[in-house]
């Protein structure tokens, strides 16, 4: 029996072929599609922007005083990103999005165990090992 290395590993091409079949089948559900909608309208949303802007402004300002060791000021931005991110918190479409990335890694790591356990029953069956 020939053995492989993972970088030496032939895929067959019916394999591949299905993969980026499932591949389409998850880019066109349901979850993809309504975080796409969702990304656009945070990413068109000047409000929603600007928040996320000062909160990134607002992470390296505390990145440059933790380098000065200003305890206070670090505390203070802190705060002042908890306020913005509660601001950001309360806009539906952001949540809406937030659950939607969930939706997706979620029907992701389904799709994947589904794989991973068929595929485990299979061997162990073919082992002629019984669970």
């Amino acid at each position: 029996m020939e053995h492989y290395t993972n970088t030496e590993m032939i895929v067959s091409e019916d394999i591949l072929a299905q993969a980026k079949e499932l591949a389409e089948l998850i880019s066109n559900s349901n979850e993809v599609q309504f975080f796409q909608k969702a990304e656009a309208q945070i990413a068109s949303n000047d409000h929603i922007q600007t928040i996320i802007s000062a909160i990134k402004k607002k992470q390296k300002e505390i990145v440059a005083f933790e380098s000065f060791q200003n305890k206070k000021m670090v505390d203070k931005i802190e705060k002042e990103i908890e306020e913005l991110q509660e601001q950001l918190d309360a806009i539906p479409i952001v949540n809406e999005f937030r659950q939607s990335q969930e939706d997706i890694n979620y029907l992701l790591q389904l799709v994947m165990s589904v794989i991973r356990d068929t595929v485990s029953e299979k061997i162990a069956v073919e082992d002629g090992k019984t669970e």
